[in-house]
């Protein structure tokens, strides 16, 4: 099969090649200086189509490939000149031009050719239009954005803009799930679309817009097509289907509407074909929009998850998934100067696992053999409500909070196999995992412009979280030995925790205006931040009867008190090209941990620079610099002194004397994007050094582990890298090639024996396509993953393709292809498996009916590989996923 995709993209290069000729000049001022970013189109004289367009480069370069012996009418335009159109006709070989533009003309025609332009950009603003790039075969958001020059869309519904990830999604400037961009990627309906904007250094706040530095901050706005405003929109989609053992089904309904006051989406997914709207994964890293409060004040205390290590696997990635998911989203304007918005989500999954693997230990080469099984049932609640007042342009209040509610369970049945010594010794274990965390997130904010030089701005943000982890263990082999433990033929142990945490960021930052080109920054902040950790251990014995360990050693009640008072100061200038912020807070720490019965006490100041550094090598090509030194502070669970149990084989205690490490980070960021030939270079690279980092004393009783966290006096040094170069060809070429690396060194204690670890992950990749009307389009690529670890190394080849072809008028017909090959570097494991699936579609031209037949896994595999790597051992592991399933659904477009 890829050697037909190879063909047949072989072939339609090569029919297009043939077929077309180059027209390119400069377009230039009356005084000959060249037009940057100027828009070009011809637009063919028969059939009134937009053949071809083009932006001119820094030299006023343009270039447009159109066909021969035609006739074509030349349109051009630049913001704030008069725009102008010439007649071209075209002969067998290629033409030049020059295009001479005309003084100051009226802005209204150039915004009106501009609107008609495929891409265009105003200032920080990139404008796609939608039905350039569309072919016919696109339903959803994200097919459309995989199409744009410069946009990526990865599998986890994450856009990427020029190297950067989006942070916002909007609908008509309305926020769309804020926090998360998979929802819109993922639902709003391809044909509502008709602009896609991408607005580069973004900031909410007006009045902060150019006093901070934004240049990794981008939004995205969808501007929908008139037809689409005022009314109701969307598809309802059913559909039913056979798989291997059981019936298989889908109900999909979506709706939307959007006037200028009000907008509403309803989205809404029950099915057992593995499609998962919002995974645990996107669950847990939802952020709802909030900011770091704290990311210029130079200090890092970050609240851990107390969870239980519950697998949370992708969509498409275990053997069964059922799905119940609603969500709602509005936004409503109240008055002129008062917007109130939310969102509500609730989701029930059904998970059921099924996993081989095997962990080699580090040091002694001693290995587990697990198959275990594994059901799971995740209920996930997020609800959000925003406000935002703004009287005038010098005032604006924001008030936003967000609710995280989650009910988890999964139950475990496990044989594993421990080989010591080259002794094995098999067992059965079952576990229990419970948990219903609840987290409330509270932001309010304040800006006030008192004067053209004096802005001030003033931010709070308080987090509520209560966590109750529950485990059970029940096993032959008794792993620990805990003081009051009563040895038994099957040991079923427990552990309950609590664990509270209030937060509360406090900072207020007062910007004085310099000059037009710089401005001094002023910030008094706080952190304080109070939890309460509690955990006891405890044994049902075979009579039903309840053992409590209560030995201090089983048991923790512990309060911690942390606190840091920081004044920062930053001076932001402009000079030439450069524009430079340094900066320096000044802190003071207290800390205070108490338990068994004594209280534990820390306080320091310290001073902690950072420094930005950006050069504008010209208008879309930049060289970023970032320099920050910070204090990395632990919470509560690494301070708690008595046992907690990680898992059946894994017992842990804190330590209460634990100092905070301290983080030097430099990081270098090339960025070039020329929209002459949508040329898009990006690479980064990021260098962090640790030192008196919190790592890790474990003693091996074979394979069961005890371990103690301590500061290290070695350094732990991570270095990770990444680069990407694409660009589009010919109007209907778009190839890429993209590369990253990630280096660590560790630093632990291994059995009272310091052990240095590294790993080494590279990724590499090379793909392209083509994005034709009226023929098959065909994207294929290769990806290389390496994994090298301490003394093992792990290989991924994964050659892919797409095909996608709307035909006759009514036909879409879309196929994926992948192939894995995985092994490691002796051939020990050496496995390939492959992924195909295709789907056709009917849909009459302007019927609102859509009837699809598509096919998931066609060639039934039903394993897949990975590996997985922490500082004292690696894993390799094989789990089945979903057979193959065919779906008939009908969809009926509002």
């Amino acid at each position: 099969m890829s050697k037909l995709y190879l063909f047949l993209a072989f072939l339609i290069t090569s029919v297009s090649f043939s077929q077309s000729i180059r027209f390119d000049g400069f377009i230039q001022d009356e005084q000959k200086n060249p037009l940057e970013m100027a828009n070009i189109m011809a637009v063919n004289t028969a059939t009134k189509a937009m053949d071809s367009y083009g932006i001119t480069n820094d030299k006023g370069k343009f270039q447009l490939t159109l066909k021969p012996n035609t006739a074509y009418t030349i349109k051009v335009s630049y913001l704030g000149m008069k725009s102008k159109e010439i007649a071209v006709t075209t002969k067998a070989e290629n033409m030049n031009q020059n295009i001479v533009l005309d003084g100051a003309g009226i802005e209204l025609e150039g915004v009106e050719i501009v609107r008609e332009m495929p891409v265009s950009i105003k200032g920080d603003t990139i404008v796609y239009n939608a039905d350039s790039f569309k072919s016919g075969t696109e339903k959803k958001l994200e097919d459309v954005l995989k199409k744009l020059p410069g946009v990526e869309v990865n599998a986890d519904g994450e856009i990427e803009v020029e190297g950067k990830k989006v942070s916002k999604l909007m609908v008509e400037g309305k926020d769309f799930f804020d926090g998360d961009t998979k929802l819109g990627v993922k639902n709003i309906p391809a044909d509502a679309i008709d602009k896609i904007q991408v607005l580069r250094n973004y900031n909410e706040v007006s009045a902060l817009k150019g006093l901070e530095n934004d240049q990794d901050n981008v939004a995205m706005n969808i501007k929908l097509k008139d037809g689409k405003k005022n009314f109701w929109f969307g598809d309802v989609t059913a559909g039913i289907g056979v798989g291997e053992l059981d019936s298989r089904y889908i109900i999909n309904p979506k709706l939307f509407y959007y006037s200028p006051k009000y907008s509403i989406n309803l989205i809404t997914n029950f099915n057992n074909i593995g499609e998962l709207p919002l995974t645990a994964q996107d669950y847990f890293k939802f952020t709802g929009g909030f900011k770091n409060l704290m990311k210029k004040g130079g200090s890092s205390f970050n609240v851990s998850s107390n969870d239980l290590g519950i697998s949370l696997l992708r969509n498409n990635r275990a053997k069964e998934i059922e799905t119940k998911f609603g969500a709602t989203n509005f936004a409503y304007s109240v008055t002129k100067s008062w917007n109130i918005s939310g969102f509500g989500i609730l989701s029930t999954s059904k998970t059921e696992l099924e996993t081989k693997s095997q962990t080699t230990f580090l040091n002694s080469g001693n290995q587990e053999r697990r198959d275990e099984n594994t059901s799971q049932k995740n209920n996930l609640g997020l609800f959000k409500l925003s406000s935002t007042y703004k009287p005038n342009d010098k005032f604006q209040f924001d008030y936003d909070i967000l609710t995280k509610l989650t009910k988890q369970e999964e139950y475990s049945d496990l044989f594993r196999e421990q080989i010591v010594l080259n002794e094995s010794t098999p067992e059965t274990i079952f576990t229990t995992k419970k948990q219903d965390p609840t987290s409330i997130n509270q932001n309010l904010s304040l800006y006030y412009t008192q004067s053209d030089k004096n802005i001030f701005a003033f931010e709070m943000q308080h987090l509520y979280q209560d966590e109750n982890p529950f485990y059970n263990a029940n096993l032959a082999t008794l792993p620990f030995r805990l003081s009051g433990f009563v040895k038994q033929d099957r040991n079923d142990y427990n552990q309950n925790r609590f664990v509270k945490t209030n937060k509360l960021d406090a900072k207020l930052d007062y910007y004085y205006m310099v000059t037009p080109k710089s401005n001094i920054n002023i910030t008094l902040g706080n952190t304080y931040s109070y939890q309460n950790f509690n955990s006891h251990i405890f044994q049902i014995l075979d009579n039903g009867t309840r053992n409590d360990l209560n030995d201090p050693a089983n048991n923790n009640d512990v309060d911690y008190r942390f606190n840091d008072a920081f004044l920062g100061f930053h001076y932001k200038i402009l000079k030439g090209k450069f524009t430079l912020t340094p900066g320096v807070s000044l802190h003071s720490y207290q800390m205070t941990n108490g338990q068994l019965g004594s209280d534990y006490s820390q306080s320091f100041t310290k001073l902690l620079p950072d420094f930005f550094a950006l050069y504008q090598i010209k208008k879309s090509e930049t060289l970023t610099y970032n320099f920050s030194l910070t204090n990395d502070f632990t919470d509560v669970n690494q301070l708690a002194a008595g046992y907690v149990l990680s898992n059946y084989s894994n017992l842990f205690h804190g330590n209460r004397f634990l100092e905070n490490a301290t983080s030097q980070v430099h990081s270098l960021r090339y960025f070039k994007y020329n929209m002459f030939n949508f040329e898009n270079i990006f690479a980064n690279a990021t260098y962090t050094r640790k030192v008196d980092a919190i790592k890790t004393k474990a003693d091996f009783d074979g394979i069961n582990q005890s371990s103690v966290p301590y500061n290290s006096n070695l350094d732990d040094e991570t270095f990770s890298g990444m680069g990407s170069y694409g660009r589009s060809f010919l109007k209907n070429y778009k190839a890429s090639a993209s590369a990253s690396i990630n280096w660590s060194k560790f630093n632990n204690i291994q059995d009272n024996e310091l052990r240095t670890t590294e790993s080494f992950v590279q990724s590499y990749t090379i793909k392209a396509s083509t994005n034709y009307k009226k023929l098959p389009n065909i994207e294929f690529g290769y990806n290389l993953l390496v994994n090298k670890y301490s003394g093992s190394t792990f290989y991924t080849d994964k050659p892919f393709a797409r095909l996608d072809y709307y035909f006759l008028d009514s036909f879409s017909f879309v196929s994926e292809y992948e192939f894995y090959h995985y092994y490691n570097g002796d051939k020990t494991v050496d496995n390939e498996y492959d992924f195909l699936s295709a789907s056709l579609i009917y849909q009459k031209k302007n019927s609102k009916w859509e009837y699809k037949i598509s096919a998931t896994n066609l060639l039934n595999t039903r394993y897949l590989n990975d590996d997985n790597f922490t500082q004292f051992s690696t894993r390799v592991s094989q789990y089945t996923v979903q057979p193959r399933y065919i779906i008939f659904s009908m969809k009926y477009n509002l």
